[in-house]
């Protein structure tokens, strides 16, 4: 279940072609090209993972370089190509459209011309013909058309009279019958409703009801139907009209119906209606109603009768108008007959007039037409004058347009493929990089015939200079580098993560996306993937901020663009929620981490941009903040002036697009569109008024930038100086400060500045120029220079804080051009090569190590000579070298002259490093002045007068260091100690820690967390708590306080935001003596059986614990290994010192030094040589003779033991005591002093070494020929491994001859470190050539040479050492000539032990044949040391009979008497010395001598610690080695004198 399968391989040659292959058969250029394109692909990937290599030896940043960076290439290139084709020739095309229509249009010109001169007689003779005919047509108008129509006129207007009165009469008659019209047609729709049936109905009846009788009676009478004679029913006997057999008759009659239809309504005879209306109408049962419920037949018959009546009265009245109608409607008719003969007459009149004015409309017409394209040949005349005269002076620059785009369309394929290369790659890399490679792309198109421009810009080909204009204004630096990157987030395919430590990107895409809206997200936040989700779904802008070196996992489908259709629209599936995505999202990610390493699955997702700010950039930037700060009405203006040219010059763009759109899709003739050539003619005024509007203000932005210019050393000044500290987090990393914090000192520095005509020192003044502003920029440059000192020392640690003032310096003068780089390179690396074939002229005091310094620095071309005029003047350099003051004293007279002061650091350099500091400190001090060396005090007062509740304040703690006395003073100052609360961090102290801070912004208290560094998985916590920490809404007086030491696991974001301290336990023998007695009270001195004698062992466990924290800085030469004695190993000394002297009668010292010495301090002691040194230095402080007044702890006088009787008095007497403690008081000779700061030069050598980029020091060298020649010159004098099976067969194993598997050993091993060096070196000359790749074994070999030290590759695999490379390549020289000598010739009568790589085996191998040769048992056996200082390895020819004499052992702490043949002290100056030759000869059951010698431990290299390796023998310490001395062994052991095999040098 955990295994892990690596599927990351390189691609092969052959699938990078297929890949490429495949992708780009679709783009459109020749074969031929096609297939130099896929072999540029392929160079570029490889090239990019050659400079990937380089990149991280020299700047330490990592870039991978992954299939998928190749798939991006070759998809970014065809898409940019088709993209950048189209812009282009459309671009092209509307440049020549519109050159086009201007030719056209001055063509065009002639054309109407000549036009309008055949037009013009035309003209002239179709107006006279008009003129005539008009006059003639109007003649006729006038004497016979006009008084003929007048007659008709009149005459009309009677007819219509006449006919309007008819029309009356026939509107009243119309009216009338309109009453009883619907009565009528009723009776006619009722009477369609009588059915057959009906009729027989009515007709069935005998003897019908009266209403149907009577019906049809009145029917009857209508219809003149004579009623039948019946006799009278009464019986009266007369005969009665009866209409019933009529009636019967009639309904029997199929006509019947029909009768009544077609009846003569208009012709009612009046006696029958008069019969009608008296007998049945007037009748009151004569009813509708009641005939319908008799029968259906009787209704409809009966309705009939009424219609009939109502009609006939309406027809009485209706009939003598109708007649009045006719006659009128006659008289009408025969006046219209007589107006007819009238009008026709008048319309042949009027057809005659038409024709003649029809004659003259065409007349007109054509006069109109001549006039008309007259006018239009003018107007199209001064159009074609207003389009040349307002377009004509573009022709030039459209066609030079036009000819670029031509050239640029040419160049897309060369120029795309170069952009997509460094979009798809080099994001990460910096402008020094990107230019490199791009100059190397563009040589290899010209090589491969591929077109494309001479000199690649990203700017040039991909770049809109709105948008960067746009850009500008938003904040994006106005540096080439920066704006290559806008170029690369605008094009890339993938969403952009840019490094950005000084938060440059952070603010720029802030402000670009302010108007549209732009949510800002950190992984920290709870609800960050809801607000990224509503982004998304409403097409905002994202900004997710430091970030880490791992995403999110929820991040990827964002990243990898999984998006998808669903129901028509495009969504994303983030997590569980499939989300709408709108196209207008954007996803910006940023991270300020200084240093990140995205590992190849995070950098192929995103498009990684190193956004870190450039030189020209911040200078840029800090010139705008200082004229904000001094003229501030210059800066307004030039802000303003930025901003309303990049609006003109947009709109410029727009109106010249404008026009060449319209140009290009106009239609027809151009000529005839007013409405365009008016709006090309108003696009023109508008473009060229603004054309003139941009010349006035880029005159008057000139004439600002001239006075802006003026503050430019301001900016420059301070941007070198935000350099000088951007990489002390190489350093520490507790050293980290942001651009922001910068940038607000620098503005708190201006507006603190005094002014020159406010300076009250009026000798300063006089020395400032005579110029204001010149005056001011000095202040300027040397207020904030001071004043970035001040701040940046408060948070430096003690032994850093001159190194920092000598960085700040250097970098100043490197600003001016006053420090050469090799020189530079010089003093920090040193030599490089240690081949001198010059004679040292005084070995006895000039080095090996001086005059191979010396030497190589007269290779240097300002030291020329000087090796020649050191050897000439010896005897003053001598001086110099002995001279307490060599730092300041002078060098011969050519060259004291000759060098200035940085030169003479060189000097100090080669011949005194311990005085090097000193050198430093008065160079520092005479080129910046002497506060520069006097780092301002701790000031924990002016810490808190800085603070903000946002801004926390952080102790940067040493071991030993507590700042609560301290916090809890200024606590107390400020009334807060009821208001504080404290925690210790730990394992499970998080949560508590939240709540006490969450508890404290609400309530205004203090809150201090302790050890931050021991809560290491909390620490993102806290940033997150740090970052949310709104000032708005916190209690004002919230402060938190954080204390940690050095540690890469606490927050960037806090440390660059927060105020930083150092604390550091107090530094020298005196302050912690003074330390000591601080926690010491008079009651505890006294509450003792003795406190006499209390107070003096007091006094002396207190020097011995100062003594050996003291130690320390002598290195090595003071504790093998490093050990932080704490104020608690003291206190339990105290006591138990208290407790004895009040148990026991007598004091028991030893049992007090054991105490002390074995558990209390020894317990922290793991090395044997320091516990030994721990013990004997105890016999020097818990002695009885402490207890005397005459006592003292040094040699001199200068530490007696005190009489002091309370703790005043011991506290006076302590600051009575030498200021700068002499090496005596630690049992050291005084050369340990040298040793001391020697160690301190060396110290700050390499810190400033790591702190310089990994490039080549100038000389004309790159880094790569100064490495290549160095690895060529090594493995030319590198040897080849040993013939272990010739070596094996001249000296088999032999059980009389030990020595023999000794020298196989041994070249075993150093055939294991041959083989390495000789591999590594040959691949590393390939990698260099490009010819095999550079792996991170190979990078670090390089980089190692390159820094004159020994590859890890090698020391792995190598013996110890401390040796530079040059120094250790000429060792390793001597090493395999002493072995080929031992093989070619024998056992040398003297071993150089220096020579072995495991001494230990040999002498091992010595004890074993002497037990071999005479049967002893090899542990009953131990050395007699015998030193022959009469014998030399020279001139000794003859081993001993038994055991070995060795060579090689240099003594350090001490110095070998020649002529007492004992151990002496050391000369001064003289750090090591030779040990003569030893013989070690084997004893049985020896007895170690009582007195008389001194046990001195060897070891292999200086720095003495070691480990146990897995033979059970150290890898450092070699063995106790008796060496005579009429001494006592204390004073040897105090002294830490010790032999090694080999030294640094």
């Amino acid at each position: 279940n955990c295994c892990t399968i690596d599927w990351f391989r390189e691609w092969p040659n052959d699938a990078l072609e297929a890949v490429a292959a495949k992708i780009l058969s679709d783009v459109d250029v020749p074969a031929e090209e096609r297939q130099k394109l896929l072999v540029m692909c392929k160079s570029f990937h490889k090239g990019v993972g050659e400079l990937s290599e380089e990149y991280l030896a020299k700047e330490g940043r990592h870039n991978y370089v992954t299939p998928t960076s190749y798939l991006e290439l070759l998809n970014m290139f065809t898409s940019l190509l088709a993209k950048q084709r189209e812009a282009v020739s459309g671009a092209k095309r509307r440049y020549e459209v519109g050159l086009e229509k201007l030719a056209f249009t001055a063509d065009a010109v002639r054309e109407m011309q000549d036009e309008l001169t055949a037009l013009k007689p035309n003209l002239i003779k179709t107006v006279a013909e008009t003129e005539e005919l008009m006059e003639k047509v109007q003649r006729e108008k006038v004497e016979v058309v006009e008084p003929k129509k007048a007659a008709v006129d009149e005459e009309v207007a009677e007819a219509a009279k006449k006919g309007e009165a008819a029309g009356a009469v026939k509107k009243e008659c119309e009216d009338l019958l309109a009453e009883a019209i619907p009565a009528l047609e009723a009776a006619v729709a009722a009477l369609d409703t009588i059915t057959d049936k009906d009729i027989k109905y009515v007709n069935s009846f005998k003897s019908p009801p009266g209403m149907i009788k009577l019906v049809l009676e009145s029917v009857c009478v209508a219809l003149a139907v004579k009623p039948a004679k019946v006799p009278d029913p009464a019986g009266t006997g007369k005969m009665i009209e009866d209409y019933w057999p009529p009636s019967k008759k009639l309904l029997m009659d199929p006509t019947f119906i029909n009768q009544l239809r077609t009846y003569d309504k208009d012709n009612i005879d009046p006696v029958i209606m008069e019969k009608l209306r008296t007998k049945y109408i007037a009748d009151e049962t004569y009813t509708i109603e009641k005939a319908e419920n008799a029968a259906a037949a009787a209704a409809g018959l009966c309705k009939w009768v009424f219609a009939m009546d109502s009609y006939d009265s309406v027809a009485k009245i209706v009939a003598p108008k109708q007649l009045a109608l006719a006659e009128a409607e006659a008289e009408y008719g025969s006046i219209m007959a007589a107006l007819k003969e009238k009008q026709d007459n008048l319309a042949d009149i009027m057809g005659k007039l038409a024709e003649m004015e029809k004659q003259l409309e065409d007349s007109v017409n054509e006069k109109k037409r001549l006039e008309d394209e007259v006018d239009l040949c003018t107007v199209k005349l001064e159009r074609a004058e207003s389009l040349i005269g307002g377009l004509g002076g573009e022709g030039e620059r459209w066609k030079e347009s036009a000819a670029k785009l031509g050239v640029a369309y040419e160049n897309l394929t060369g120029d795309m493929l170069i952009a997509a290369g460094m979009i798809s790659y080099l994001g990460t890399f910096t402008m020094a990089f990107r230019d490199g490679i791009a100059d190397s792309w563009v040589s290899m198109c010209k090589e491969s015939g591929i077109p494309s421009s001479p000199k690649f810009s990203l700017q040039d080909v991909l770049g809109d200079p709105v948008a960067i204009r746009k850009w500008g204004i938003a904040g994006l630096p106005n540096d080439s580098f920066s704006i290559d990157n806008g170029i690369m987030i605008a094009n890339a395919r993938r969403w952009p993560l840019m490094i950005d430590p000084q938060g440059q990107a952070n603010k720029w895409i802030k402000n670009m996306c302010k108007d549209s809206g732009i949510d800002v997200i950190k992984l920290s936040n709870k609800d960050y993937l809801r607000t990224l989700a509503n982004a998304i779904r409403f097409g905002r802008a994202v900004l997710l901020e430091n970030i880490g070196e791992q995403l999110d996992p929820a991040l990827e489908p964002l990243l990898q663009k999984q998006t998808f259709k669903q129901g028509g629209s495009e969504v994303i599936k983030m997590g569980d929620d499939v989300i709408p995505y709108h196209p207008d999202f954007r996803f910006y990610m940023t991270t300020k981490m200084r240093n990140p390493h995205y590992q190849p699955e995070v950098s192929v997702k995103v498009s990684l941009l190193n956004f870190f700010v450039t030189l020209d950039g911040l200078e840029d930037q800090l010139l705008g903040t200082v004229v904000m700060q001094e003229r501030r009405d210059l800066a307004e203006a030039k802000n303003q002036l930025v901003v309303s040219n990049a609006r003109m010059k947009a709109q410029l763009k727009d109106l010249e697009d404008k026009i060449l759109y319209m140009l290009s899709n106009s239609e027809g003739n151009i000529l005839d569109d007013e409405e365009l050539i008016n709006t090309l003619a108003q696009s023109k005024v508008t473009s060229d008024d603004i054309t003139e509007k941009v010349a006035e203000a880029e005159v008057t932005e000139r004439d600002i930038d001239q006075t802006r210019e003026k503050y430019r050393p301001v900016a420059t000044r301070a941007s070198v100086l935000f350099f000088c500290i951007s990489d002390l987090a190489i350093v520490d990393p507790m050293y980290q400060y942001s651009l922001a914090w910068f940038i607000s000192l620098f503005i708190r520095g201006i507006e603190e500045a005094d002014k020159p005509e406010e300076m009250e020192d009026e000798e300063a003044r006089a020395a400032l120029p005579a110029d204001d502003v010149e005056a001011r920029i000095v202040i300027l440059n040397e207020y904030f220079t001071y004043s970035l000192y001040n701040n940046i020392c408060r948070s430096l640690f003690e032994r850093h804080k001159l190194m920092f003032s000598l960085l700040l310096c250097v970098a100043i003068m490197q600003q001016r051009g006053e420090i050469d780089a090799q020189e530079w390179r010089f003093l920090l690396a040193g030599p490089t090569d240690t081949n001198t074939s010059a004679k040292n002229p005084a070995p006895e005091w000039v080095t090996e190590k001086v005059w191979i310094e010396v030497v190589n620095a007269s290779n240097l071309s300002a030291f020329a000579g000087f090796a020649d005029s050191f050897t000439k003047n010896v005897e003053h350099y001598r001086e110099y070298f002995e001279s307490g003051e060599a730092h300041r004293f002078p060098l011969d007279d050519v060259f004291n002259d000759k060098l200035n002061e940085f030169q003479k650091l060189l000097v100090i350099r080669c011949i005194r490093p311990d005085r090097f500091m000193l050198g430093v400190t008065d160079f520092v001090s005479g080129k910046l002045g002497q506060r520069f060396i006097e780092p301002p005090p701790f000031d924990l007062e002016a810490c808190f007068s800085e603070s903000r509740v946002d801004a926390p304040l952080i102790f940067v703690l040493s071991s030993g260091a507590d700042p609560m006395a301290d916090l809890l003073k200024l606590c107390e100052e400020k009334e807060m100690l009821s208001r504080f609360d404290q925690v210790s961090l730990g394992q499970g102290q998080g949560p508590k820690a939240e709540a006490m801070i969450e508890k404290a912004m609400e309530e205004g208290m203090w809150v201090c967390l302790q050890n931050c560094h021991l809560a290491e998985s909390w620490m993102p916590k806290l940033d997150v708590i740090c970052e949310t920490i709104d000032a708005e809404t916190v209690h004002a007086d919230f402060r938190l306080w954080l204390s940690a030491m050095p540690s890469p696991a606490f927050p960037v974001a806090i440390l660059q935001n927060g105020i930083k301290m150092t604390l550091e336990p107090p530094k020298g023998l005196k302050a912690n003596l003074i330390r000591s007695y601080t926690r010491v009270t008079d009651e505890y001195m006294d509450q003792c059986k003795d406190p006499a004698s209390h107070k003096r062992l007091l006094f002396s466990i207190c020097l011995f614990h100062a003594v050996i924290q003291d130690r320390r800085k002598f290195g090595p030469l003071g504790w093998n290994i490093r050990y932080d004695f704490t104020d608690g190993d003291l206190n339990m000394c105290q006591r138990q010192i208290k407790m004895m002297i009040d148990d026991y009668e007598e004091i028991p010292y030893k049992v007090i030094r054991v105490l002390c010495g074995e558990i209390n301090y020894g317990g922290r002691v793991t090395d044997s040589q320091d516990r030994r040194l721990m013990n004997n230095m105890l016999n020097s402080y818990i002695i009885p003779e402490v207890l005397t007044d005459d006592f003292t702890f040094s040699p001199s006088p200068n530490y007696p033991s005190p009489k002091a009787q309370n703790v005043e008095e011991f506290v006076e007497f302590i600051k009575s005591l030498p200021l700068i403690p002499q090496p005596e008081i630690f049992g050291l000779h005084e050369n340990a002093d040298i040793t001391c700061d020697q160690n301190e030069t060396y110290s700050m050598f390499e810190t400033i070494l790591s702190l310089q980029p990994r490039v080549a020091a100038g000389g004309g060298l790159s880094r790569e020929d100064v490495i290549g020649a160095a690895a060529k010159d090594i493995f030319e004098r590198c040897p080849h491994p040993f013939d272990i099976d010739a070596v094996g067969h001249k000296y088999p194993t032999d059980y009389n001859q030990s020595m023999n598997t000794v020298l196989t050993q041994e070249c075993i091993r150093y055939n294991n470190m041959i083989v390495v060096m000789r591999r590594t070196l040959q691949e590393s000359l390939k990698a260099l050539k490009g010819l095999v790749v550079m792996t991170d074994e190979l990078e670090a070999v390089t980089d190692a040479i390159f820094d004159n030290q020994v590859p890890d590759a090698w020391a792995s695999k190598a013996y110890p050492s401390l040796k530079p490379l040059s120094s250790w390549v000429l060792d390793l020289l001597e090493r395999i000539q002493f072995i080929e000598g031992w093989i070619e010739h024998g056992p040398p009568p003297v071993y150089w032990i220096s020579g072995l790589f495991f001494p230990q085996a040999f002498l091992t191998g010595t004890l074993q044949n002497y037990a071999r040769k005479n049967g002893f048992a090899i542990d009953s056996l131990g050395w007699n040391f015998v030193v022959q200082d009469t014998k030399t390895y020279e001139n000794t020819k003859v081993a001993p009979e038994d055991g070995c004499y060795i060579t090689g052992f240099f003594l350090e702490g001490a110095r070998w008497d020649y002529e007492t043949h004992m151990l002496t002290e050391s000369r001064p100056k003289e750090l090591y010395t030779d040990f003569p030759l030893m013989w070690l000869e084997p004893c049985k059951d020896r007895v170690a001598p009582a007195g008389g010698i001194y046990n001195c431990p060897a070891y292999k290299t200086l720095t003495r610690a070691g480990v146990l390796s897995t033979t059970g023998h150290s890898t450092n310490f070699v063995m106790y080695l008796e060496v005579p001395t009429d001494k006592s062994e204390s004073h040897w052991i105090n002294n830490s004198v010790a032999l090694f095999t080999a030294l640094m040098f």
